[in-house]
């Protein structure tokens, strides 16, 4: 009797999961005009598992029944099974051709963008995510990660005038058209990424090395969530980003406001050589994955524009002037004094005296007043020069790694 109830038992979570299905049912929502395939393939991906589910919960269900153990019967060898080997065989490709044939389908559709997509690049970076749109000329200028330096984020080819109105966006907040195909070139400077915009299905490798590519097209105005999908390290859980979908006018009014790589350029102020330094030390410890220099407030740390002077809140309620021993205290010992919508993710960073005391040198200079601008604050300030909206293919990869 107790092998009954476990049959019983296995038949009723095989129906509980098809009535559980069928009351709660998942479906899409319609938010780019492109993913009519990526969604049949999905579906069809669960209709296929559903059957062999369904399927083999009434096979064990009727197999524990039928086979139970019953006084003087003996089951018969049988070391194989030609008719049943061959049925399992053809039943088994069958399903998985039919996962993956429209897999197939929709890939080819997903890697060839409309001729009349304008083009977006993602570059991306122990952990965050950075932009790039063609100029007013419709072409991106030439990049490769052996141009990095803390002033050329992006790697820009320093002598190609193609890059000179290559608009440059060091946030993680995007904003693209509505109703407008975009095709997205991915980069990475340092490890394997993966853009994915999980509202949109839409996800690809940045690979460092090469340039990798997709294509969507929204068609609903709102924000999206930006993650990684490639484990990339320890704060790989706080590379986020926002994409914003608007109508065509406010991206107009959006991208003219944003930095070219001509005017980073030319609004640099020289620092003094031990701001320098400094400057170059916490680049090479890795401190600009986590803090930002232009007043942009990332997930992993607070920004370090005027962060000399002034007052802040801990997570404990309390507050603590910003003076240079509670700086050199955040830096040594990270987790004593916790900043108020930050966690205590970041390690302790062995540095010399003299390494630290370049780094506080360089912290003493970013200001957000106009006399005291470096290309660190360029790079998040705005513009109004114009900046034309591309459509045009590039004459050229936008990089060569």
């Amino acid at each position: 009797m107790r092998i009954a109830y476990i049959a019983i038992l296995l038949f009723l979570v095989t129906l509980g999961s098809v009535v559980f299905n069928f009351t709660t049912p998942f479906h899409f929502d319609a938010i780019g005009s492109n993913w009519d395939l990526i969604d049949i393939t999905v579906y069809i991906t669960f209709v296929v598992c559903g059957v062999a589910f369904v399927a083999l919960g009434l096979l064990m269900a009727w197999w524990v029944y039928k086979f139970q153990y019953q006084d003087g019967k003996f089951s018969e060898y049988e070391p194989e099974n030609a008719k049943l080997e061959s049925r399992l065989t053809i039943i088994t490709t069958i399903g998985v051709v039919v996962m993956l044939a429209p897999g197939l389908v929709a890939w080819n559709d997903y890697i060839h963008p409309p001729s009349d997509a304008y083009e977006l690049e993602v570059y991306s970076k122990q952990w965050n995510w950075m932009f790039r749109f063609p100029g007013a000329d419709g072409i991106f200028g030439a990049a490769h990660n052996k141009y990095v330096k803390f002033d050329n984020p992006f790697g820009m080819k320093p002598e190609d005038p193609y890059g000179e109105d290559d608009i440059l966006i060091t946030s993680n907040t995007l904003k693209i058209p509505v109703d407008r195909p975009v095709k997205v070139l991915l980069r990475s400077q340092d490890v394997l990424h993966d853009f994915w915009v999980p509202a949109i299905r839409a996800k690809m490798d940045a690979v460092p090395g090469m340039v990798t590519y997709f294509w969507f097209e929204p068609i609903v105005e709102r924000v999206y969530e930006v993650l990684c999908a490639e484990l990339c390290g320890r704060n790989h859980f706080n590379m986020r980003g926002e994409m914003h979908v608007v109508s065509m006018d406010e991206y107009r009014t959006w991208l003219n406001d944003q930095v070219t790589w001509a005017e980073m350029q030319a609004g640099a102020v020289p620092l003094s050589p031990e701001a320098t330094t400094g400057r170059d030390i916490a680049n090479e410890k890795g401190c600009f994955a986590c803090h930002s220099v232009d007043g942009r407030q990332l997930a992993t740390g607070p920004t370090w524009l005027d962060i000399w002077g002034g007052t802040v809140e801990l997570i404990d309620g309390t507050t603590r002037e910003r003076d240079e021993a509670y700086i050199v205290k955040s830096i040594l010992d990270p987790h004593a004094e916790i900043v108020l919508g930050y966690t205590p993710t970041m390690t302790a960073v062995e540095l010399t005296e003299e390494e630290l005391q370049s780094i506080l040198d360089y912290m003493k200079v970013l200001k957000s007043e106009p006399a005291e601008t470096t290309i660190e604050d360029e790079q998040g300030a705005s513009d109004t020069s114009p900046a034309g909206e591309s459509t045009a293919e590039p004459t050229e990869e936008p990089v060569t790694d």
